[in-house]
């Protein structure tokens, strides 16, 4: 007796078409047929019975009708999802294809937080391009929040930065490489550059540059605020930007919080200075976050290779 999943992968093997795919995409970001069938360049009757003829081979109902339009069901929107993710490696192989034919020997796209950024991915890739010189290398830079669905759509090969919480979790996999602390730094100039055993009362009068709200680091942040009497810094910056953050700690009397290895660098080149103020929340671990190691290209593998060799050394 044949499975009723069975059954649906075999319609599917030998009838789903990616037009489809593309209309139910489509009518997703629009939740209205008519526009979605306006962008395919096809009639709304004909999108009508695309849809229809995927509901049949399905046998779920993939969008409800509402006044406003259509809305997906929990069907549809697991089958759009599949459909971005299909489309996402259709357009990764093509420029692997493109890449193999300008001499470049395969491509990764990393997504990059702040806690990556100035030493474990700069010397990651060098080690990459020593072993594959001809490396196609993409940068996308971001919070979890915005880069988690990227990998999970297959727009991005992996993440390297602070570990997401929990609940990023569901079919990723994660990589821990080393635990980072969180420090307070500021301009040479700050009036508190060069005191010793700073406490949190005398931090209070300055401005403060944060991550966004939807981060982790902010959430510990507010709630620390919060225990300090509810605290309200009289200037808050949200920034995920480290050039415009340290152009602004050098030239404002601001309050900055940085993972530790973002900061040493600037710190030694004497461009920053380390507040002496002992953070008591933000630590993380930092490692990588990808779908699998069925997910990545030969590329990609050599590539997560060398994030751990590198992780190890930043460690001795």
């Amino acid at each position: 007796m044949v499975s009723n999943h069975s059954r649906i992968v075999d319609r599917a093997l030998t009838r789903l078409k990616l037009r489809q795919l593309r209309l139910l995409v489509k009518v997703g970001e629009h939740g209205n047929i008519q526009h979605a069938a306006r962008d395919l360049g096809i009639s709304q009757p004909a999108a009508t019975k695309m849809i229809q003829d995927l509901e049949i081979d399905f046998e779920v109902q993939l969008f409800e009708r509402t006044n406003r339009g259509v809305v997906p069901t929990i069907f549809g929107e697991t089958l759009i999802r599949h459909g971005k993710l299909i489309f996402a490696q259709v357009s990764t192989a093509a420029q692997e294809l493109d890449d193999l034919n300008e001499g470049n020997s395969g491509r990764v796209v990393v997504g990059t937080l702040l806690a990556a950024s100035p030493r474990l991915l700069p010397r990651a890739i060098q080690r990459l391009l020593n072993d594959r010189p001809n490396v196609a290398v993409k940068i996308v830079e971001g919070t979890n929040e915005a880069l988690i669905p990227a990998l999970r759509s297959g727009e991005i090969d992996m993440i390297v930065g602070r570990l997401p919480s929990h609940r990023h979790r569901a079919k990723i996999e994660q990589e821990k490489f080393f635990d980072e602390r969180v420090m307070v730094v500021a301009g040479n100039q700050h009036p508190l550059a060069k005191r010793a055993s700073i406490s949190f009362e005398q931090l209070k009068p300055f401005g403060w540059i944060l991550p966004p709200a939807e981060t982790t680091l902010r959430r510990q942040t507010d709630q620390f605020f919060v225990k300090q009497g509810q605290y309200l810094p009289k200037t808050v910056i949200e920034s995920v930007s480290y050039l415009a953050n340290r152009s602004l700690l050098r030239s404002h009397d601001l309050i900055g919080l940085l993972p530790a290895h973002v900061a040493a660098l600037d710190i030694e080149a004497g461009l920053l200075t380390a507040i002496d103020w002992d953070v008591p929340f933000g630590g993380r671990p930092v490692g990588v976050s990808y779908r699998g190691d069925n997910s990545l290209s030969p590329a990609g593998t050599a590539f997560l290779q060398a994030l751990r060799e590198e992780a190890a050394a930043i460690q001795q």
